[in-house]
């Protein structure tokens, strides 16, 4: 058994998610840690809300709420939403804990004393209306190197060149359109430089990452800067320096330290199983793999930012220095990024109303015929679209017609002839079904090396040929016309039985919602796919605050069935199925195209009324004055 950790990207709680977010981090995530529990090994699956930084901010002003009720009320959605589409966390937490602020407070100070964080002065980008200080992403105007248009003040997405806000070429702010002004201010700032050589260094050691990831990652690396990891601003963590730390208005940004977050939910987790050092099996042992699942727009963060400040807090850099308490930490296995999906051929937008969020879809549709569509048709290695005929298609056609009719089948024959699932008479054998069982009992070692791999999308194609074999074989087979021979009747449907539950096995990581349905359908007793669940937990460093979190109990043997096949269970009771999968009506797509053009422009009003209330407010500051 190994130990494998698994890292997920944290979302942002300013709203809830949609598909295009969990194409990216979610689904894909879950299915190889589901994956890598079946084999065997002891996954750590980790996450939560993303909670600090202007953009809560700028929300809660909005909604006339804190930042903290604005995050409160998001982490609450967003945990829900991934509950429910299934999203196996050991711990999905939250950045605002007092667990993540001790953990981030310690990184900082450890780099800090190896030389790798200094003090210095640059220019940040002030809202003149607000006096607010403006993040850099939402600042946007021409890149200075590429000349491309919508460039942001982090970065330019045309070129992939880091940027700073004042090197833009006229910029603007993106959240009300005013020219900002810039100021300069004393700031605490990551030597990047001092640990280009040793993250480059790592990152050439890497086999078997996406191209795009690796050739995106060491690209980062032609031109490096120092970032600044401070901001102006009153909702952050405090900095934990003297004359800085009861400061109100200085805090650490939120890119530093949201990506710390893998590590502190970490330590959370084993605190709150009761051995507050388990979670060094994860970090501190060398042969334990971290797998990091994000959306493409995350690499930055993932190959170059939290590598280089766990190399300055294992003082690895070229300034040499020691390991913190907490380490040493280590270095990422492997960043797993997807690409981007887009809705009915335009970019997902919360702000500009192109969303599908989680909690819609999932109201309306079954979640593995989502999680599914996301598996078949997803960005794994190069943007995809989400249109409401294909995921309808997808259901139809591979999940109802071809999958779940298969376990019907099956199902209704061993219910109607037997009641329970029939012996195996060897001498009725035939090299067909002989041929059947050794084909699904091989597909464990093809579809498992696919997942291994990140090539999730072949895995699942490779699943269902495998179905595609096994309605072929009670085709040909045709049980329901074997009459007179109630061993050879018995040994077919046995062996289709078996190859039905060998494809559940494989189908699992993908589909764990209808894999137990599949399960108990067959005779199967107990949990067959644990699903993760919601709990209400008090902060462990902070008397009475309270929220939700994600966890579960996967334990092979127990609640997780090994990646392999199972024998089935001769006698167990099979009774008269009921339906896996449903199809979808076809004019669902219509009805979702409708119902997305109304939301849309519903959105475009309400946003057109929101800014010309602001440009008459502004109007009547500037006459007052």
């Amino acid at each position: 058994m190994s130990h494998i950790l698994v890292n997920v990207a944290w979302p942002y709680a300013n709203g809830p998610r949609h598909i295009g977010h969990v194409a990216g981090f979610g689904v894909p995530s879950d299915v190889y840690a589901r994956y890598e529990r079946m084999k065997g090994n002891d996954v750590l699956m980790v996450s939560g809300t993303d909670e600090h930084g202007t953009p809560i901010l700028v929300e809660a002003e909005k909604e006339g709420l804190t930042a903290q009720e604005l995050a409160n009320r998001y982490n609450r959605v967003i945990a829900k939403d991934l509950c429910d589409l299934g999203l196996s966390y050991d711990l999905f937490t939250r950045t605002t804990t007092g667990n993540h602020e001790h953990v981030v407070q310690e990184m900082f100070t450890q780099c800090l004393k190896n030389g790798y964080i200094y003090k210095g002065t640059q220019q940040v980008a002030i809202s003149p209306s607000t006096g607010r200080t403006l993040p850099d992403r939402y600042i946007e105007g021409e890149c200075p190197i590429c000349h491309a248009e919508g460039a942001r003040g982090d970065q330019c997405d045309a070129c992939g060149n880091e940027l700073d806000p004042d090197e833009l070429i006229n910029p603007v702010s993106k959240i009300n359109g005013e020219t900002p002004r810039f100021e300069e201010t004393e700031h605490y700032f990551l030597d990047l430089p001092a640990l280009a050589e040793a993250n480059l260094a790592w990152l050439n050691t890497r086999e078997g990452w996406r191209t795009n990831v690796i050739n995106f990652s060491k690209g980062l690396f032609k031109e490096v800067k120092p970032r600044a990891i401070t901001r102006d601003i009153d909702w952050g963590i405090p900095v934990p320096v003297k004359g800085w730390i009861d400061n109100p208005n200085k805090k650490l940004y939120v890119w530093f330290d949201a990506v710390i977050g893998y590590l502190s939910a970490s330590i959370e987790w084993a605190r709150r199983q009761g051995d507050p050092e388990l979670w060094r099996q994860w970090w501190n042992d060398p042969s334990c793999p971290a797998y990091y699942f994000m959306g493409k727009d995350n690499i930055t963060f993932h190959s170059q930012i939290w590598p280089s400040e766990m190399l300055a807090y294992n003082g690895q850099g070229s300034k040499g220095g020691e390991t913190g308490k907490l380490g040493p930490l280590n270095m990422p296995e492997q960043v797993v990024a997807s690409e981007f999906m887009t809705m009915e051929g335009k970019k997902f937008s919360s702000s500009r109303g192109i969303v599908i969020y989680v909690k819609d879809i999932l109201s309306r549709y079954p979640v593995d015929a989502v999680r599914y569509y996301i598996s078949i048709a997803g960005p794994e290695s190069s943007d995809s679209d989400f249109t409401w005929a294909e995921f309808v298609r997808h259901n139809n056609e591979e999940l109802a017609s071809s999958w779940g009719n298969l376990v019907n089948r099956v199902a209704n024959l061993i219910a109607k002839n037997f009641g329970e699932i029939p012996a195996l008479d060897e001498d009725s054998m035939t090299d067909e079904d002989r041929a059947l069982l050794n084909e699904t009992r091989g597909a464990f070692a093809t579809v498992g090396g696919f997942i291994e791999n990140h090539h999730q999308k072949a895995g699942l194609i490779e699943a269902m040929r495998v179905v595609g074999d096994i309605n072929k074989y009670i085709s040909a087979t045709e049980p329901w016309k074997i009459k007179d021979d109630e061993k050879r009747l018995g040994t077919v449907l046995h062996v289709a039985a078996q190859a039905v539950s060998d494809a559940n096995h494989l189908l699992a990581p993908f589909l764990p919602h209808a894999s137990q349905k599949v399960w108990e359908a067959l005779g199967g007793k107990g949990v067959f796919s644990p699903l993760p669940r919601l709990e209400e937990v008090e902060d462990l460093d902070k008397p009475g605050f309270e929220y939700p979190i994600i966890t579960g109990d996967y334990k092979l043997g127990e609640t997780v069935h090994p990646w392999e096949s199972e024998p089935i269970e001769v006698g167990a009771p099979v009774a008269k199925p009921t339906p896996i999968f449903a199809k979808i009506p076809k004019e669902a797509v219509e009805e979702e195209l409708a119902r997305f053009d109304e939301a849309l422009a519903a959105r475009r009003a309400a946003e057109a009324e929101r800014l010309a209330a602001e440009k008459a407010k502004l109007a009547a500051e500037e006459k007052a004055e």
